[in-house]
């Protein structure tokens, strides 16, 4: 069994996580902190907002809630040796650099998309750009619902990463065309961002060549995937030596 303390359980991925966790007997949420003290509900679990009085220890985190409760989240996991899954996207880059650094001491766990179909996406992306280009023009569109507060999302960014990771070429981001009149340069990746209604997410990878373009798309139906994939890397980091793990190291 891992017992996990979940950070940011009465946010829409927290109740997800909580609802799937019920139904498996090999983990089960034990505590869970949360800046917003619940009003009315009642919950079977320990509930804090914020670190200082927590006083059983986990085994696993899982954050899933916002990049300003990183350090205090890096600052428990640190001084109790308590692995790390972090699945909240926005991050800076100090806060990126955070991560790397305690991903010395303790098992860190970090992935900016926690379901296995993206992961798949940006693999075939990968070797799409290799057979492609110079000779397509590479653009990522992605969806979200109209409350996400980072733009593009994580998950774009991820996809752009791995494909720029396998170019000869220097690749740059272009995430806003409109503020110039020229054409488009070869070494560039589009990076274009929707946020509207409850889109849950959405991303595209579009390979535009001469005469022809070639999709490559991921459509999320349900919360349930992402909180699925929080629950597995929680399993599956439980015991790991310290090190930066992510779902490669969980699919692979």
């Amino acid at each position: 069994m891992t017992n996990v303390l979940l950070n940011g359980y009465l946010g829409r991925m927290g109740r997800v996580i909580l609802e799937l966790s019920k139904e498996r007997e090999d983990i089960e949420v034990t505590a869970g902190v949360d800046y917003k003290a619940p009003e009315t509900e009642v919950f079977s679990f320990s509930t804090y907002t914020d670190y200082e009085n927590i006083t059983a220890k986990p085994d696993v985190i899982i954050d899933f809630s916002n990049p300003a409760a990183l350090d205090s989240i890096l600052t428990y996991a640190l001084n109790n040796e308590v692995p790390v899954v972090i699945c909240t996207t926005g991050f800076n880059e100090e806060q990126l650099a955070a991560i790397d650094e305690a991903s010395k001491t303790i098992p860190v766990f970090f992935s900016a998309n926690m379901s296995i179909g993206v992961n798949l996406i940006s693999e075939l992306a990968k070797q799409a750009a290799e057979v492609l280009y110079p000779g397509f023009n590479i653009e990522i569109i992605e969806a979200h619902h109209n409350q996400k507060l980072d733009a593009p999302s994580g998950t774009a960014l991820m996809i752009a990463d791995e494909i720029s990771s396998v170019l000869e070429d220097k690749v740059d981001y272009e995430f806003d065309r409109a503020s110039k009149r020229e054409k488009r340069p070869v070494n560039e990746i589009g990076i274009h961002a929707v946020r509207a209604g409850t889109i849950v997410g959405e991303h595209e990878v579009l390979f535009g060549g001469p005469d022809e373009v070639i999709s490559i798309k991921h459509h999320a139906a349900s919360r349930k995937i992402f909180a699925n994939g929080a629950l597995n890397a929680a399993a599956f980091l439980k015991g790991k030596p310290s090190g930066k793990y992510s779902m490669k190291d969980l699919i692979g």
